[in-house]
């Protein structure tokens, strides 16, 4: 009885699929009718998606901002401080580091720099100084790192629960048909049309929320490994320079 119930409500539902889009294409049902279907718990899981979906949008176009500003600003501040670096202005290195505050790299370079000039007691740039530099440019890294990442964390999580609380409200839907199917003794398409649409409604926008934030999550953590990169070659080419300067003062002290 069981199974003659569920292959019943299985081919209801198909059948729903496309008595659904018919009605859809000729312009009778719309979206005030569907939420009319839909009991109070399958609105609460459509209004749990969509504050979910309105958070994965924001934190979207947040990130997305916020990459493009430091690709472009970091595109300026690396040839002109490498210009004033090449003619050994610190000062002005570190100044211009300070215009482009958006850019991942001139937050890292900047914080070397400053720390290198904080040790600058004398021409002779020692080991210590060096190190305590690197040191500088590694906290540095870290904390951008950690600023690139905000709200992705949010957006993953989005990505993996969303279609199970769409699912949630299929389970809901379904038993609301069966429940009418018990309580009213038929299996026509009126009884079980309600629960069907709460269905299909809280299914779709499942998918509808994670599909977007599981996309974008993969396309911004791409971006940081990139962003990652560049500001390692970018410390890594700092120190080299700090050696490089503290090997030509010392062969024109000798």
């Amino acid at each position: 009885m069981l199974a003659t119930s569920l292959a019943t409500l299985t081919s209801l539902k198909f059948h729903s699929v496309a008595f659904w889009l018919f009605q859809a294409s000729g312009s009778r049902m719309n979206i005030l009718e569907l939420w009319g279907h839909m009991g109070w718990p399958a609105r609460a899981i459509a209004l749990i998606l969509l504050v979910m979906s309105a958070w994965s949008i924001g934190v979207m176009l947040d990130r997305w901002l916020a990459f493009t500003a430091a690709r472009k600003q970091s595109r300026q501040f690396a040839p002109m401080v490498a210009g004033a670096l090449r003619e050994g202005k610190l000062d002005e290195a570190i100044r211009v580091g300070e215009r482009n505050k958006k850019s991942h790299l001139a937050k890292v370079v900047t914080a070397g720099l400053q720390e290198f000039r904080a040790h600058q007691e004398s021409d002779e740039i020692s080991g210590e100084k060096i190190e305590a530099s690197k040191r500088a440019l590694d906290r540095a890294e870290a904390i951008v790192h950690t600023e690139l990442e905000r709200g992705l964390s949010g957006l993953a999580t989005i990505g993996s629960t969303a279609p199970f609380v769409g699912l949630l409200g299929t389970v809901i839907g379904i038993i609301d048909a069966f429940q009418a199917i018990h309580g009213d003794g038929g299996t026509g398409m009126n009884v079980v049309a309600g629960g069907i649409s709460e269905a299909l409604v809280t299914t779709a926008l499942g998918l509808t929320v994670a599909i977007p934030a599981v996309m974008m999550f993969n396309y911004f953590t791409s971006k940081i490994k990139a962003f990652d990169v560049e500001m390692d070659n970018s410390s890594s080419e700092l120190v080299d320079y700090f050696l490089k300067r503290s090997a030509l003062i010392q062969s024109r002290s000798k």
